[in-house]
């Protein structure tokens, strides 16, 4: 059976702006959702929320139908971020400290290390300098420990911002390859082509509402809001 993600009419102000308003979602495991919209319509924050690293003004988060909060969401999603932060250690120690605080034992590190760098196009690169390693191999290399901690929420901020072609088509592809797992995955990203490379749902956020949300084929054959159609043709005013 399919996890599920339901959220519920979120809210969230930082002083008097309003990031999101009244934002509701329902998102099913083993599908990917993509989020769409200009910077600063608010797909970080509602991310951020689904972490568990921020807490909505309004609203609530459903998980399995049950309610969660925000400690509960970070025992069961992991969120990479667009820059992600290395320990100056080897690769194999940035990937195994999570397992370790977990209980896991040494054998079932290396094993999970292994298979986690091979998805990520890192075959041996356990003993390499984590920081030493360029951009596209830190983003790649994130994005195996987050595989490792097997969430069943994996959130991801434009996770191949300002990469080299080749480092994107890897991470999509092994994002792709997790969908199998059926858990819930959802990309926040500025990339139209992207969303529809990975998107089987395309959700448009714009001043932090909802403005469209459809599967992918339709939503950019058929946009239904105006707002959608003027963003997917390059035609938004700021």
């Amino acid at each position: 059976m399919n996890v599920t993600l339901k959220i519920q009419s979120i809210e969230k102000k930082y002083q008097t702006v309003k990031a999101l308003d009244d934002v509701s979602l329902n998102v099913e495991g083993g599908k990917i959702l993509v989020l769409i919209g200009v910077n600063g319509a608010g797909k970080s924050t509602l991310l951020k929320i689904l972490s568990g690293l921020e807490k909505p003004g309004k609203g609530k988060v459903l998980f399995n139908n049950k309610p969660i909060n925000a400690t509960e969401l970070r025992q069961i999603a992991t969120l990479v971020f667009q820059r992600t932060a290395m320990f100056d250690r080897s690769v194999y120690d940035n990937l195994a400290y999570g397992l370790k605080i977990r209980g896991k034992k040494d054998p079932e590190i290396e094993a999970a290390i292994t298979e986690a760098l091979h998805s990520v196009g890192l075959r041996n690169f356990e003993k390499r300098k984590a920081k030493r390693t360029s951009g596209g191999e830190q983003q790649r290399i994130a994005l195996a420990r987050a595989f490792l901690l097997e969430p069943e929420i994996l959130l991801l901020d434009e996770p191949t911002a300002n990469l080299d072609p080749n480092s994107a088509i890897i991470i999509e592809k092994a994002i792709m390859k997790r969908k199998a797992h059926q858990h819930v995955i959802i990309i926040a990203t500025h990339n139209l082509s992207q969303a529809q490379r990975l998107g089987d749902e395309i959700v448009h956020i714009h001043d932090g509402k909802i403005v469209e949300h459809a599967g992918s084929k339709e939503f950019f054959d058929k946009p239904q809001s105006e707002v959608t159609r003027k963003f997917i043709n390059g035609e938004l005013e700021f």
